[in-house]
């Protein structure tokens, strides 16, 4: 059988999820954090609370089990294709969530298919929504239904430069870092299977890439107040290699919005159709 058009509203969960300081504090080396961004990347330094960056919650919320719901489907032909995260107060170092994740959409791309998944997190004690995540997968060889094409997006970027550039340089062994974080698809750590996939060797986890985008809205947008950034939404567009310097190319739109996109030093767009929601929106 292949995909299930019926199966969208489907959900799975409540799926309980708990995280400790260690946890945050690996997550923002993982997306480059370091020395000069203690709050993030300690918890025992001297006047520094620690904090948690605004895009965590994307290696906490979706439940997996809702994958069994999409239908039948090859794994090796689905790419993460946009991720979005709405955080509605400032996370804590540590806790534990509720999630509830369910099928939003399904559209047919003919050849292909996208998947657009929705989560909500609550506090396991407050029984308040913490955080909500949004994704939406491509599936190749998974359309010819007949059903629904989906929205085409609108988005452009303003027709001036960019109010910040921010430049990040990626390691090495970025992708071996980040994979710590719950994510070993051998794609970020094996070269053989890489080559397999067509790629030169491991390709970085397109939800690092995220992060490191999401540090530059925080620190730039946000003026590096984790209560502000309070929404981030991006389309994937292309891969990065570790060691690749990413550029975070970013217009103030309003006093709660901000456009952006995450290129390469040749000039690749590697994050698209970017949206960052201050809190005031």
């Amino acid at each position: 059988m292949p995909l299930d058009p019926t199966a969208v509203g489907a959900e799975s969960g409540p799926r309980r999820t708990v995280w400790q300081a260690d946890d945050c504090m690996l997550y923002a080396l993982a997306v480059g954090a370091g020395a000069d961004e203690l709050a993030f990347t300690t918890e025992n330094t001297a006047g520094v609370p620690q904090q948690v960056l605004p895009t965590y919650p994307v290696v906490l919320s979706t439940d997996p089990a809702i994958f069994k719901k999409f239908g039948t489907f090859d794994w090796a032909k689905l790419v993460h294709a946009e991720q979005g995260v709405q955080v509605l107060r400032p996370i804590p170092p540590e806790g534990a969530v509720l999630t509830t994740t369910r099928i939003a959409d399904m559209f047919d791309k003919g050849k292909a298919a996208l998947v657009v998944t929705e989560s909500e997190s609550v506090d396991e004690d407050s029984g308040e929504v913490l955080f909500r995540t949004r994704s939406a997968l491509f599936i190749g060889g998974a359309g010819g239904w007949g059903g629904d094409r989906g929205p085409s997006p609108s988005w452009q970027t303003p027709d001036r430069e960019p109010d910040h550039v921010v430049t990040y340089r990626t390691r090495p062994e970025q992708a071996l870092l980040y994979r710590l974080c719950g994510d070993h698809n051998p794609l970020h750590s094996d070269p053989a299977f890489a080559r397999r996939a067509g790629f030169e060797r491991p390709i970085l986890h397109g939800l690092c890439t995220y992060g490191f985008t999401g540090r530059a809205l925080l620190h730039t947008v946000a003026e590096g107040d984790v209560a502000r950034l309070r929404g981030m939404d991006a389309r994937f567009a292309a891969p990065v290699l570790p060691g690749d310097t990413l550029h975070i190319d970013i217009w103030r739109t309003a006093e709660d919005q901000a456009l952006f996109r995450t290129r390469k030093d040749d000039g690749t767009v590697v994050l698209t159709n970017g949206r960052c929601t201050l809190a005031g929106s």
